[in-house]
Order: C-alpha cells, then sequence, then structure tokens
C-alpha cells in the first residue's frame, strides 16, 4: 500500500513537470503566426492575392502582395525564411 503511494506521487510529480514546460512551436506554426502577424499589420483590405476586397471580389493583382515597391506582406509559406524563424524563436524566449 505505500509502495503504490510513492508510485502515484511519483507519477503526479512527473505530470506536473510536464505539463509546465511549454511546448515550442514547430517551424510550420511560427511560419503561419508570422503570416498572420504580416497579414495583420497591413491597414488595407488586399495585403494577399488570395484576400477578398471590400466589394467580395478576390484580390488577386490588385494585392500588396502583386505590387511592387510598396509594402511587401508575408503571403505563402515560401515567404517566410529561416531567419525570420530563427528570430521569431528568439522574440518566445525573451521575458
Amino acid at each position: 500500500m505505500r509502495v503504490s503511494g510513492v508510485v502515484a506521487c511519483v507519477l503526479l510529480s512527473a505530470l506536473s513537470v510536464a505539463q509546465a514546460k511549454p511546448s515550442q512551436p514547430s517551424d510550420d506554426e511560427i511560419a503561419s503566426r508570422i503570416i498572420a502577424e504580416s497579414i495583420a499589420s497591413y491597414s488595407g483590405a488586399c495585403p494577399c492575392p488570395y484576400n477578398q476586397a471590400r466589394n467580395g471580389s478576390s484580390c488577386g493583382r490588385r494585392s500588396a502582395y502583386s505590387r511592387p515597391g510598396g509594402f511587401s506582406p508575408k503571403c505563402y509559406r515560401d515567404d517566410v525564411t529561416v531567419e525570420d524563424i530563427r528570430q521569431y524563436k528568439q522574440r518566445l524566449r525573451q521575458p
């Protein structure tokens, strides 16, 4: 009976430690967050070609992404670089 109590305490301790440690998001999850933040930071209605304009039509070539020289949102996974992910992870580590 005493042994099972000790085992239960050990298991509960291990479980609480496992739950306390925050899991790190994958690179793809981070890339999705970076894309979402980039789109959210655009003040207009058409940051990316796949977004919809205010009138409901597809933004397509009218999007900021498709127009050179202005705001360049990250719209696709391929737009997010390894360096972007590294910097995001570094931001996560900061208090």
